[in-house]
C-alpha cells in the first residue's frame, strides 16, 4: 500500500482508541502501583480496548476500508494494550511477589503475544479468515485482566487475596502465554453470522448477559473468557481422536488363487 494514496480514518482513527486505553491503564499502573483503585480503573480501560478492537474491524469491512496499513496497526495496538499493559498489570498486582519468577512470567506473555500477532499478519489473509490459529490476544489479555478485577473486588482494601492466588496468576499467565502461540484453533465471531434471522431467545439471552455483566462484571467476565479457553481446547483434543476414525479403510483386496 503507497501512502501517497491516503489511509482510512474512521477504522484507524477507533484503533488509535484502543491504543490510548493501553497508555492509559500503563500509566495508571506506574504511577500507583499499590492502590487497588488504580489498578482497578487499568483493568477496566483495557477491557474498554476490546471494544474499539472489536470494532475497528467490523467498521472496516463494512465499509470496505480494510488496508495492509490498518492491519499492522491494529496489531501494534494489540502488543501495547493487550500484551504489554496487561502483563504490567498482572506484575504490579501479584506477581512482583514471586520474584523472578513472576517477571519472567510476564515477560514470557509479551513474548509469546508479540510472535502471535506476527504470526497472524502473515497468515491473515488465507488461514485467519474464519478462525484463529492460537488464543487471540484480546482473549487471552481478558482473561489475565478479568482475573484482576474478580480479586480486587472480592478482596477490597485492606484485605489482601492469600498466597495462591499468585501461583494460580502465574501458572495462568504461563498456560495461556504456550496457548498463544500454539496450533490449537479458536473460532472466531466472524463465524457468527449476524444477518442471517435467529430464534427470538438469542435476544433474550443477550438481554440476560447484559444484565448480568451490569451487575457482576469481573466474574461474568472472567467465566466468559475461561469458557472459550476450554473452547479451543476441547475441540482440539476432539479433532485428534476423532481423525484416525475419519481415516478410508483399507481397500479390500482378494484372496490370492493357487
Amino acid at each position: 500500500m503507497s501512502m501517497k494514496k491516503g489511509i482510512y480514518i474512521l477504522p484507524n482513527s477507533i484503533t488509535l482508541c484502543g491504543m490510548t486505553c493501553g497508555i492509559y491503564a500503563i500509566l495508571q499502573v506506574v504511577k500507583y502501583p499499590d492502590d487497588p483503585r488504580h489498578l482497578e480503573m487499568a483493568a477496566w480501560a483495557i477491557l474498554l480496548a476490546n471494544i474499539f478492537d472489536a470494532l475497528d474491524g467490523w467498521i472496516a469491512r463494512l465499509t470496505n476500508s480494510a488496508s495492509r496499513f490498518g492491519v499492522q496497526l491494529d496489531s501494534l495496538s494489540d502488543l501495547l494494550t493487550f500484551c504489554a499493559a496487561s502483563s504490567i498489570l498482572l506484575y504490579s498486582w501479584e506477581l512482583n511477589t514471586l520474584g523472578r519468577y513472576g517477571w519472567a512470567a510476564s515477560l514470557f506473555f509479551v513474548l509469546c503475544g508479540a510472535m502471535r500477532l506476527a504470526r497472524f499478519n502473515v497468515q491473515a489473509e488465507s488461514i485467519e479468515s474464519r478462525n484463529f490459529t492460537g488464543m487471540p490476544t484480546p482473549a487471552a489479555s481478558t482473561i489475565l485482566t478479568s482475573g484482576v478485577l474478580l480479586c480486587l473486588n472480592y478482596w477490597e482494601a485492606p484485605l489482601t487475596p492469600p498466597r495462591w492466588i499468585a501461583y494460580l496468576a502465574l501458572g495462568l499467565t504461563f498456560l495461556i502465554a504456550f496457548l498463544m502461540v500454539s496450533t490449537v484453533r479458536y473460532r472466531s465471531a466472524k463465524e457468527i453470522l449476524m444477518r442471517q434471522r435467529k430464534p427470538f431467545w438469542w435476544l433474550v439471552l443477550f438481554a440476560g448477559l447484559i444484565y448480568l455483566l451490569a451487575i457482576h462484571p469481573g466474574p461474568v467476565l472472567f467465566l466468559g473468557s475461561i469458557i472459550y479457553l476450554l473452547s479451543g481446547l476441547i475441540e482440539h483434543v476432539y479433532r485428534k481422536l476423532a481423525k484416525p476414525l475419519s481415516r478410508p479403510a483399507a481397500p479390500h483386496l482378494p484372496p490370492l488363487q493357487k
